[in-house]
């Protein structure tokens, strides 16, 4: 026989669980995390359930009685709601248990309601002073008087039925009978973890930039910024309401095979024929300068690098660096550890290539040759960062490195650092990105920027929030690699539509700088890559003079950063649920935080050339709300104010304002319902 032999009552499905438990589920500082499970029992007894809650570090004997409750419509399926007070690694079960005093009282009820006499009711009563007796034993003093009466009343056979049973089943008793049950025939599931990240990896506003464009320009001619020159636009960031400045790789770039504008290759790759303006790609790590542990000289040292993170924090900001391990030809690793990288059959070392892309000037590294030696270095370079002050790590291109490699590394940088956050920067295949994501990595880049149809919206939105126990989205409107062509030809409102979608529906997004500014032209029609591409050159731009022309989308950023800061709903994943519209070119959901009874309500017209009317048809109950109910709405954005129901008329001139952020005011107090699939 296989299984466990001590289920005595049914527990199964039990969630969030993350590959049967081979994985820890995910969770943040303060998030409501809804715990499920399907729990039943033979015949007609009641059965209940709760949930063993353990804090990192602490034991069963200090975790809280966390009482599960039936969740509709299937008769059998549980639900608590647990919060994360700290960081770290948690840990739960759920215990099944036979529910004597529930059975008790049901029975009770139900004989009298058929006109049973005390005679016949005879053993029910004492049956149940004798639960009373058991429940006294360890009740506190407060309560051990009125359950020691309650038992004694129902004992007391010279007064009549109805007052002998008032005192057990009157609604005060019954409260603390239910957070003091008899348990019997425990039944426990298996022990699953919840790693409980620091509230950054499920919200923040990302921006990013590069240091090296924020130079002077000099007559006519742009200058290489410097960390100094960089940390003047930090303000700025700061002001549109951005919680994390991204930077690109900061390390020495290298000079065999640079590339130049527009990823033009250089034959040869002798650094004679670079140009001044040619500072080649940031990903292409390593010269005789240094390496992965190291500054670009140009850019300053490792101590303006800390003034540089010290002024973000002065902000309210934090840096994410780029960990892209590969290597330039010229990179020390490529002269030290030759092993580390792949050979060809005619002794040359294979570049990196993504057809019809190539990428002379970058040697990807081979996990399969010393992964001790490699392994041990990778390490060392990260904590290079952390101890400069880096808690954020983009991590480029994960998927095309081994994932027992990012398991180990993730894990064993946060035992000592379980602040620092990792995000897959893995635009490939679905399964992929998952198993990035249940491995460790606390955030995940999407399919966001490629999904622009209602339809796929909100299938791609639900998959998210149904998975959100383990992924969580980053939503970066663009990219330096990707332009998408909605965005090349929608005009500035498609990048408001964009930059609301992306911020309203994700509780993480990011904004590649330059997006304010509107620029959308591609190196050729068909490419996803911006003509005269940041990553192979110097790119200053005039933030000034576009703000005073009023031709910079900044504010905009800046009034969605407000929103979601004011609004938990925001911030939330789990709650996204979409509503019905009868346009196809109008998107409609809400999202709903229960710990504040904060609900924000969300439309968009996804055509920027046209306006579109049409008519909800608003699941009022994912509100709170019984069908008929009317409420409060207003737009953050305008100002405006309506009074809602549940078909309501909509028209949104792209031109004006193409999306409605509803605050809504409720006309009471409200129940969400759980965020769970």
């Amino acid at each position: 026989m296989t299984g466990r032999a001590d289920l005595r009552l049914g527990i199964s499905d039990v969630a969030p669980v993350v590959s049967c438990g081979t994985f820890s589920a995910r969770a943040v500082v303060g998030e409501h995390l809804p715990v499920t499970a399907t729990v039943f029992r033979e015949g007609h007894d009641a059965v209940a359930a709760n949930v063993v809650w353990t804090a990192p570090g602490e034991d069963d004997a200090t975790a809280p009685f966390v009482r599960m409750a039936k969740l509709p419509p299937e008769p059998d399926r549980w639900l608590a709601t647990v919060v994360p007070d700290r960081e770290g690694r948690w840990s739960y079960c759920v215990e099944a248990w036979s529910d004597p005093l529930a059975t008790w009282r049901h029975a009770v009820e139900v004989k009298v309601e058929a006109g049973q006499g005390p005679e016949e009711l005879a053993n029910d009563l004492e049956e149940g002073a004798r639960l009373l007796d058991r429940v006294a034993e360890v009740a506190d003093e407060e309560w051990r008087g009125r359950v020691t009466a309650a038992a004694a009343a129902l004992r007391d056979t010279s007064q009549e039925l109805t007052v002998r049973i008032a005192p057990a089943l009157a609604a005060g008793l019954q409260r603390y009978l239910h957070e003091h049950p008899v348990r019997e025939l425990v039944t426990r599931s298996p022990r699953y973890e919840v790693w409980v990240d620091r509230r950054e990896a499920l919200y923040g506003s990302w921006y990013e930039f590069f240091p090296r464009s924020e130079g002077p320009v000099v007559g006519g001619q742009p200058t290489h910024g410097t960390f100094a020159t960089a940390a003047d636009r930090l303000p700025a960031v700061a002001e549109m309401g951005f919680d994390v400045v991204y930077l690109p790789p900061i390390h020495p770039i290298g000079t065999v095979n640079r590339k130049g504008p527009n990823s033009r290759e250089f034959p040869g790759g002798n650094p004679h024929e670079i140009g001044p303006d040619d500072v080649g790609s940031p990903w292409a790590i390593g010269s005789a300068e240094g390496g992965h542990d190291a500054v670009h000289p140009q850019l300053g040292t490792m101590e303006d690098f800390r003034a540089f993170v010290d002024r973000t924090r002065e902000l309210g900001m934090e840096v994410a660096l780029d960990f892209a391990l590969q290597a330039a030809p010229d990179h020390p690793w490529v002269q030290a550890h030759p092993e580390w990288f792949t050979t060809k059959p005619d002794g040359t070392i294979a570049y990196a290539e993504n057809p019809p892309k190539k990428y002379q000037d970058i040697y990807p590294v081979n996990f399969d040759n010393d992964p001790e030696g490699i392994y041990a270095e990778c390490r060392r370079v990260l904590q290079v960062w952390i101890d400069a002050g880096v808690k954020i790590f983009r991590v480029d291109n994960p998927h095309t490195k081994p994932l027992n490699f990012w398991h180990w590394i993730i894990w064993d940088v946060k035992q000592s650092h379980p602040d620092v956050l990792f995000l897959a920067e893995a635009f490939t295949r679905p399964a992929m990105m998952h198993q990035l994501a249940r491995i460790g990595f606390t955030q995940s880049y999407t399919y966001f920027t490629w999904r622009t149809e209602r339809g796929e919206l909100e299938e791609y939105g639900r998959e998210l929030a149904t998975n959100s126990h383990y992924m969580r989205p980053n939503f970066f409107v663009n990219t330096p690699d990707i332009l998408h062509e909605s965005l090349q030809f929608g005009g500035p409102p498609m990048f408001k539509i964009r930059a609301v979608l992306a911020s309203m529906m994700s509780p993480t997004w990011g904004v590649y700088s330059g997006f304010e500014l509107f620029e959308h032209v591609a190196v050729k029609p068909g490419s996803e890559e911006y003509l005269d591409s940041e990553k192979y050159r110097l790119r200053p731009r005039d933030w000034d003079a576009a703000e005073a022309s009023g031709r910079s989308l900044a504010p905009y950023l800046r009034r969605l950063n407000e929103v979601r800061r004011a609004h938990p709903a925001l911030q939330q994943l789990r709650t996204l649920h979409f509503h019905a519209v009868d346009n196809p070119n109008l998107l409609c959901f809400s999202k709903t935080d229960p710990g504040s009874q904060d609900a924000v309500l969300v439309v968009v017209n996804l055509s920027s050339h046209n306006t579109q009317i049409g008519t909800t048809s608003l699941d009022l109950p994912a509100l709170g709300l019984d069908w008929h109910e009317r409420f409060g709405v207003t737009d953050e954005l305008t100002g405006a104010h309506y009074d809602w129901g549940q078909f309501n008329y909509l028209e949104l001139d792209p031109y004006r304002e193409p999306a409605h952020v509803f605050a809504v005011s409720f006309p009471r107090q409200v129940q969400f319902p759980p965020p769970v699939s």
